[in-house]
């Protein structure tokens, strides 16, 4: 997680939202991404596909089972989807997202009885540090738009 907190404070500095996430295989991180949805022009850039993204080709398969995401803030329901589809095994965060978070907050999706595959899910893990992140980017752009 604090590799993911590392990436979430690169995005912030990019103006990205600042979330963070990273892909964990037999102990080894296999992907990582940053939110890049603005600077890729991607609506599909979240932290979480790209660090899909890139334990796919570290892996050569996309099915990721057997792995561990870890992620600083809950993830949306197109994240799910993701790590649902790619057979992620257990998907660790963070803080919850009230607004748009998919596994505890707005939906549980994670646990759908619908789905052909569940993840296991932790949170709370760094709870403090990946709040103080968001917190403070969205009190940084607060005072921009103010002045």
């Amino acid at each position: 997680m604090r590799r993911a907190l590392e990436l979430a404070a690169e995005a912030a500095r990019a103006g990205e939202v600042p979330v963070g996430a990273v892909v964990v295989s037999d102990d080894a991180i296999v992907g990582e991404g940053a939110n890049q949805p603005i600077a890729a022009s991607d609506p599909t850039a979240h932290a979480e596909i790209v660090a899909l993204r890139a334990a796919g080709r570290t892996l050569g398969n996309y099915r990721l089972t057997g792995t561990t995401i870890y992620v600083t803030i809950e993830p949306c329901l197109m994240c799910v989807g993701a790590l649902v589809h790619a057979r992620v095994e257990t998907l660790v965060y963070g803080v919850p997202e009230p607004k748009a978070g998919a596994v505890e907050s707005s939906f549980s999706a994670a646990d759908h009885p619908a789905l052909n595959h569940q993840l296991r899910v932790v949170s709370g893990v760094l709870a403090k540090e990946c709040r103080a992140v968001m917190q403070e980017f969205f009190r940084q752009r607060r005072q921009r738009t103010e002045a």
